[in-house]
C-alpha cells in the first residue's frame, strides 16, 4: 500500500485528506483491541465527498488509518490543544478515550518514529511539492483541508458540533479574504450550522502550511459527519441524498476560493 494517493489538477486549490485512509498494516492490526478495529475515527468518505467537485483541484489523501499515525499532528508530538482532550501523534485511545491496543502492546518511541518516517514524512513530502507545485504556477497556492467527526464526542467537546467548522487559527493561516469567502457561504447555506475557530481551529497541516506571507493559505473544514453520513456508527453509510445537498454549498466554497486567488498572486 502507498501511503499517499496523489490526483493532480491545474488550478490553484489543494485539498488535503489526511485521516480518510483506512489501511492499517497486519502486524499493527494484529495489536489492536475490539474498539480499534472498529477504526470509528475515520473521517468516513471525504475523499469522495470532494471528489470531482471543483475542476482543475489536486487532491492528495492519505491511504493509511490515523491510527497508524496521524498526518494531521505535529511530527514532534507537541500537542495542538493544550490543556484539551485530543488524540496524539500516534493514538493509544479512540476518541472516546478509550484504548485501541491489548494491554501491553502500545507502539513504544522507536516504532512511532518508523511509522512516522514510513508513513507521515510522505504525505507531507507530497503534500509539500503540490503546493510548491501550484504555488509556481499560480503565484498562489490554496490548501483547503477536509475533515469530518462524529457530531457528538463529549470526550472532545461538549454538546452537538456545528456542521460546518471552518479553521484558520483564529485568522493567522490565511489571507482574510480567504477566510471570509468560507465564512460567509457557510453561514449562508441554508439548513446548516456553522462556526469559525471553534473548537477546531486548525490542525497541525493547517498551521504547518498557513503561510499567507509566502503566497501559501491555508484553512480547515471539519464536517459534522450527520452532514453526509446516514449514520454516525457502523457502518458508517455514505448517504447520497445528504452528499449531494452538502456538495452544493462545497461547491460554491471552493469555486469562491479559486476565484479570489488570482487577486492574491505574490
Amino acid at each position: 500500500m502507498q501511503p499517499v494517493e496523489v490526483i493532480q489538477g491545474d488550478g490553484p486549490i489543494v485539498l488535503g485528506v489526511p485521516h480518510a485512509g483506512t489501511f492499517v498494516p497486519e502486524d499493527i492490526r494484529a495489536r489492536l483491541n475490539n474498539t480499534g478495529l472498529k477504526l470509528a475515527d475515520t473521517d468516513w468518505h471525504v475523499d469522495r465527498l470532494y471528489a470531482d467537485l471543483l475542476p482543475g483541484a489536486t487532491m492528495v489523501k492519505a491511504n493509511f488509518h490515523r491510527y497508524v499515525i496521524d498526518a494531521n499532528r505535529d511530527p514532534e508530538g507537541v500537542s495542538l490543544y493544550p490543556g484539551q482532550n485530543t488524540t496524539t501523534l500516534c493514538p493509544v485511545t479512540d476518541f472516546d478515550g478509550r484504548p485501541i491496543y491489548h494491554t501491553g502492546t502500545e507502539p513504544e518511541p522507536h516504532e512511532i518514529e518508523a511509522r512516522r518516517l514510513a508513513w507521515h514524512a510522505p504525505y507531507h513530502a507530497a503534500l509539500g511539492a503540490e503546493l510548491e507545485r501550484v504555488r509556481a504556477r499560480h503565484g498562489v497556492a490554496i490548501l483547503y483541508d477536509c475533515h469530518s467527526i462524529r457530531s457528538v464526542v463529549p470526550f472532545l467537546f461538549e454538546g452537538v458540533l456545528p456542521d460546518f467548522n471552518t479553521g484558520t487559527n483564529t485568522g493567522t493561516t490565511c489571507a482574510p479574504e480567504i477566510e471570509a469567502a468560507v465564512v460567509g457561504r457557510t453561514e449562508a447555506a441554508e439548513g446548516y450550522t456553522s462556526v469559525l475557530n471553534g473548537r477546531f481551529k486548525g490542525g497541525w497541516t493547517t498551521r504547518h502550511y498557513g503561510r499567507p506571507a509566502e503566497g501559501f493559505h491555508a484553512i480547515q473544514m471539519e464536517l459534522a459527519q450527520k452532514t453526509h453520513l446516514a449514520t454516525e456508527d457502523t457502518p458508517f453509510a455514505y448517504d447520497e441524498e445528504k452528499a449531494k445537498q452538502l456538495r452544493v454549498p462545497l461547491n460554491d466554497i471552493l469555486s469562491a476560493l479559486a476565484d479570489l486567488a488570482p487577486s492574491l498572486s505574490t
